[in-house]
């Protein structure tokens, strides 16, 4: 017997997301139904998933309940878990908004890389504490066919690859995952982000999101971004006492990075909810058999 699974799509700096409400956490989501759902065009199409839930049903977020009610259960495009997403977050939020359970101000959201405080603005604008970047110690290099550069090994609950670029033409089509050395820095696969300058504290990126190719923003990956050209601009907030703030473009639009002197990050931006509707269990059960 079949029944109608609701959903909507929503996108931050044009990082689409399938999301689907599951307060209970009932839905069955292995990695086949998200890849399924995912797909722009046997599916519904989006860089990743939404799963929203309770965090008091979740078992990976029970012991974040008392923080936050809702847990952001994030599935890349392929069906692979992943820490956090920070466009995802300001999605998520919005969706949380827009389904009447929290209104403008702040609120807490669980995710795997731990509870995010997030501030829904009257402009429509979004904020997201991600936390503190970790610089793991140790030279890394990415390459492109047979273009390499150094970069900046960047942790921000996901891990990151900072190369600076003369031309983001240079990172190619970014279809396959760019190879990076040593091997042994990312074990579990990493988001590569290549960076041109556009002007002072103004940088654009281009970015490969591990399980889910090239796509038009990553919020993880801005943040990563901000603190490497701070970094290479020597600017360290911790050391000065002073916040740093960039502007980075991504393909999808612009969003604001600040790294405060104690260290959190706070990533501004858009999150839109574009459409709802429902789609058939009996189609993904077909698509699954």
């Amino acid at each position: 017997m079949s029944t109608r699974i609701a959903f909507l799509k929503g996108h931050g700096t044009e990082n689409d997301f399938v999301i689907v409400p599951d307060p209970e956490n009932a839905l069955d989501l292995p990695p086949a139904a998200v890849a399924a759902l995912c797909d722009r065009r046997a599916g519904l199409g989006g860089d990743g998933l939404l799963h929203v839930v309770r965090s008091a049903a979740h078992p990976e977020a029970r012991g974040m309940a008392a923080e936050a009610e809702w847990f952001m259960d994030y599935r890349n495009g392929d069906g692979s878990v992943a820490e956090m997403c920070g466009n995802g977050v300001r999605v998520f939020a919005r969706y949380l908004q827009h389904a009447g359970h929290v209104t403008e101000g702040d609120l807490a959201v669980a995710t795997r890389g731990g509870v995010k405080t997030v501030h829904i603005a009257k402009n429509g604008d979004v904020t997201v504490g991600m936390g503190r970047a970790l610089l793991p110690a140790g030279d890394v290099e990415v390459s492109v066919g047979e273009r390499e550069w150094p970069a900046r090994n960047v942790n921000m609950g996901n891990p990151h690859a900072v190369a600076f670029v003369a031309d983001l033409a240079h990172a190619g089509d970014l279809y396959a995952p760019p190879s990076h050395a040593p091997a042994g820095a990312y074990p579990d696969g990493v988001n590569v982000e290549f960076v041109v300058d556009r002007g002072p504290r103004y940088v654009a990126m281009r970015v490969h999101e591990r399980g889910s190719g090239e796509t038009r923003s990553c919020g993880t990956g801005a943040c990563a971004v901000a603190v490497a050209t701070a970094r290479r601009d020597g600017l360290d907030p911790a050391a000065t006492g002073i916040p740093a703030t960039y502007t980075v473009d991504v393909p999808g639009g612009t969003l604001v990075i600040t790294e405060r002197p104690d260290g959190e990050i706070e990533m501004t931006g858009p999150a839109v909810i574009v459409a709802e509707g429902e789609f058939d269990s009996a189609w993904l059960e077909g698509v699954l058999a």
